[in-house]
């Protein structure tokens, strides 16, 4: 007496059952699967989790087509099961962070010495004052002020290039500076 290897393989090899087919759903799914998928992807942060999402969606969708009595309200029933399967996924997630009373990271690096950032932030402002005028304008309102290119422009009266090129050069002349060499 043999026994089969592959229980499944033996299984596989018999007739699937067949499902039966729905043009309404099919015509529904082209129809409306743009506006649901969406409505998916608001659902979710991923766009491959959406598609899953839709997917699943638009199974159960299917398997209660004949038990859905009015088809006018497909769309709140979709959405009702796009919800409730996005519910059913974030209840399922593993937790992966766990509450306890020691913290597991280490200390980490002492903070910095007040006196060496009040040091580093003169060093700084003294290299900064050694700029032309427009170029130290341009630097304290890109970087101090936190303007963009197109506003510090707006403010100077210039073009937008000027900006980009009269900051790449005050920032050589920056990296250059003798005072600023500890830092780097």
């Amino acid at each position: 007496m043999t026994t089969p290897v592959c229980a499944t393989a033996s299984r596989a090899a018999s007739p699937k059952p067949s499902y039966p087919s729905y043009p309404s759903f099919s015509s529904y799914v082209r129809a409306r699967g743009p506006v649901l998928l969406r409505t998916a992807r608001s659902l979710t942060a991923n766009p491959c989790d959406a598609e899953d999402l839709l997917q699943t969606a638009l199974t159960k969708t299917y398997v209660a087509w004949e038990r859905i009595e009015d088809h006018r309200a497909l769309d709140g029933y979709v959405r009702r099961a796009l919800l409730n399967t996005r519910t059913s996924q974030w209840r399922k997630r593993k937790v992966d962070e766990f509450a306890c009373e020691e913290l597991p990271e280490p200390s980490g690096l002492p903070s910095p010495d007040p006196a060496e950032q009040q040091v580093l932030h003169d060093a700084m402002w003294r290299a900064v004052m050694k700029l032309p005028d427009r170029q130290r304008a341009m630097v304290v309102l890109r970087y101090y002020e936190d303007l963009s290119e197109a506003q510090t422009a707006e403010v100077l009266g210039v073009s937008v290039g000027t900006v980009k090129s009269a900051v790449s050069r005050a920032l050589g002349k920056l990296r250059e500076d003798p005072e600023l060499a500890p830092v780097r």
